[in-house]
């Protein structure tokens, strides 16, 4: 079962994604977006990945510390960014 914050955020990545792939050709994928999906499935690289960090930071009015190479090859699914954003929400609570 999807909690609001799964909800949420795979909502904001397929919004990311949509909003950069234009030419619907990742459609099918952005469907079916699950926490197991691969960010490199959906064409997301780097300068993407950047876009969906600023993304959730704004949304959820945190901090995502992301100047090191180990904190950017932790974010391989979407499930890796939804437990990212859980551990920092929960740090703030």
């Amino acid at each position: 079962m999807v909690d609001q914050l799964e909800s949420e955020v795979i909502a904001i990545i397929k919004n990311r994604v949509e909003l950069e792939s234009g030419d619907g050709g990742t459609a099918l994928i952005v469907s079916d977006l699950t926490l197991a999906t691969e960010l490199t499935s959906l064409g997301v690289d780097s300068l993407g990945l950047a876009d969906i960090i600023w993304d959730l930071e704004q949304t959820y009015g945190i901090r995502i510390e992301m100047n090191t190479a180990e904190a950017w090859a932790d974010l391989q699914n979407v499930g890796d960014i939804v437990a990212a954003i859980r551990g920092l929400l929960t740090k703030e609570a």
